[in-house]
């Protein structure tokens, strides 16, 4: 499934194309699964810009064609300089039948995980993975504020914190998500639309605000990130779906001796760290739907909308 150009899910096209030749050091994975991300939305509106024509998809699971193996893959590819490039970004993705990929990024996983599963959870993870843990230093019995749940990373980060011993608040503009996010075991829900997050984060912790925030959303959600965070709490931002210069208020920060931490997808030790959750059955992906490849131009109109919770899957 290609792009040739920017624009809709309608640029989205199903075509014949050679079959990937692995590299030096490469091999060949037939994928099962592959999971879309914001990022596949983003890329093929154009932010970034990448070259055409362009395979998208950074997620995916199916068989190592050499060994019969079956394996996911970490779409986070390290290169020398320490900065990471990404599987369906910097190279042709996984929403395909075939794709040639460092030996390095590519994991055995048990009977027990399907495909679907694997495919749901690497980039995510990952992500969510490095924001709670070596950035923020996420500590069993910590109070973590969520919003947007409903998102791949949110939905996550919440995972995550659940298998860490955390406790978490968590918000949406919906109650249907809200719902569902009580149901995956969220200790305090709250619609950001017509509730009030400082009141509730402010009832919920005994007036001692969240140890952590995790924030992707940014003008719309930041002032009130920095009120209901703790004393020497910690911030994390791995995006700014709303815009990405909100009010500083500064002030707040070196009052409350407060920590901003951006952070961006994760090192091979972070989707290792995570692999293990995933594997040991700690932390499990959250499977909004599943849909043939063919029909990905609703997969990402779904996923473009706010409609999921939790991963769209294409089975392959």
């Amino acid at each position: 499934m290609r792009i040739h150009e920017d624009g809709g899910p309608e640029v989205l096209v199903l075509e014949e194309v050679p079959d990937p030749t692995p590299g030096p050091g490469e091999v060949l994975v037939r994928l099962h699964a592959s999971a879309l991300n914001h990022l596949d939305v983003w890329i093929r509106k154009g932010l970034p810009s990448v070259p055409k024509p362009r395979i998208l998809g950074a997620d995916g699971a199916g068989v190592r064609v050499d060994t019969g193996e079956r394996v996911v893959i970490n779409p986070g590819l390290e290169q020398p300089d320490g900065s990471i490039h990404v599987v369906g970004e910097h190279g042709d993705g996984t929403n395909a039948e075939l794709i040639a990929v460092p030996e390095t990024n590519v994991y055995p996983i048990p009977d027990e995980l399907s495909f679907t599963e694997a495919a749901a959870f690497p980039l995510v993870f990952e992500t969510a993975y490095r924001m709670l843990v070596p950035r923020a230093a996420l500590r069993e019995g910590e109070w973590v504020l969520l919003w947007g749940i409903g998102g791949g990373v949110a939905t996550a980060s919440l995972a995550i914190a659940q298998a860490l011993g955390a406790r978490t608040i968590v918000t949406s503009s919906s109650d249907d998500k809200l719902e569902r996010a009580r149901e995956l075991g969220a200790d305090v829900l709250v619609n950001h639309a017509t509730g009030d997050v400082k009141d509730a984060v402010r009832e919920a912790t005994d007036g001692h605000g969240a140890d952590v925030v995790v924030d992707s959303v940014g003008e719309a959600t930041w002032r009130t990130s920095l009120d209901v965070a703790a004393r020497e709490g910690r911030i994390v931002v791995c995006g700014a779906t709303s815009g990405p210069n909100p009010p500083a208020a500064l002030h707040r920060v070196w009052w409350k001796q407060l920590s901003i931490l951006g952070s961006t997808m994760g090192t091979k030790a972070d989707f290792e760290a995570s692999l293990d959750l995933v594997v040991r059955r700690r932390a499990r992906p959250v499977i909004d739907e599943v849909v043939p490849l063919e029909d990905i131009q609703a997969a990402h109109a779904r996923l473009e909308a706010g409609e999921q919770l939790g991963k769209v899957v294409l089975s392959i």
